[in-house]
């Protein structure tokens, strides 16, 4: 396991430095390629092979992100996902060997941020976490500049400053993720969003291959707030339900 050096406090790296990516597979010859790739690409790179040293290695070296694969020795991808998550918040990007929309759908709730199907290119996987550290980033700046005010649409309420989501008055915990996808969808109410759109906005992904990933984080986003809130507009993409005026 490659050995790297961590501040005072163990902290991840701070923008701008070189950020820390654990990869979390028990193939080794996929763990070796999905670390060489990443390190091509300037990331620094730890590696676990199963459920128990995932959680271990997550909490001694605090990474900006995880590729973690679900199917694990020991514990499962979601279980660490869920124990790892219960300590720190950290973007993960899960693999999957299934194209099982049932795995995707619980892979986002109980906390990761994408998902990726087997088998899948290494260029995708660089440019996928390219973007979840770009969203983790966003993120930040909004946070000490937010936008003011709480938008209300009927009894959905979007507090964009706290990055916080009421349903009739009641918090609902969403992911990064299904909280930039829902405020993209309530900046135009009623509009149409093309999937295309969506990914262009929310993942900085122009590649219409991702549309498959709209689809499952809008059904992880149904399940949280409403199903009649999204409307699907068959062929062409989403749109945020609002009360009639």
């Amino acid at each position: 396991m490659e050995q790297t050096h961590t501040g005072n406090n163990g902290v991840a790296a701070t923008p701008g430095a070189q950020r820390r990516v654990l990869v979390v597979e028990d193939d080794t010859t996929i763990v070796d390629a999905i670390a060489a790739r990443l390190r091509a690409e300037g990331f620094q790179v730890q590696t676990a092979v199963d459920g128990p040293a995932a959680v271990d290695t997550a909490e001694a070296w605090q990474p900006d992100l995880m590729v973690l694969d679900i199917m694990l020795p020991g514990f499962d991808g979601l279980e660490v996902c869920r124990r790892v998550q219960a300590r720190r918040p950290v973007p993960v990007l899960m693999l999957t060997a299934r194209d099982d929309e049932t795995d995707m759908l619980v892979g986002l709730g109980v906390g990761a941020d994408d998902y990726m199907t087997k088998p899948f290119s290494m260029r995708e996987l660089a440019a996928r976490v390219h973007v979840l550290l770009r969203r983790v980033e966003r993120a930040a700046l909004a946070a000490t500049t937010p936008r003011t005010g709480i938008l209300r649409l009927g009894e959905l309420e979007i507090d964009h400053a706290q990055r916080r989501v009421r349903v009739r008055g009641e918090d609902v915990h969403l992911t990064p993720t299904e909280f930039d996808l829902l405020s993209c969808l309530a900046n135009t109410p009623r509009a149409v969003l093309s999937r295309e759109q969506l990914l262009a906005e929310v993942w900085d992904w122009a590649d219409a291959s991702g549309t498959r990933t709209v689809d499952s984080h809008i059904k992880a986003l149904r399940r949280k707030i409403g199903a009649e809130r999204i409307r699907t507009v068959h062929g062409v993409g989403y749109a945020l339900e609002t009360p009639a005026p």
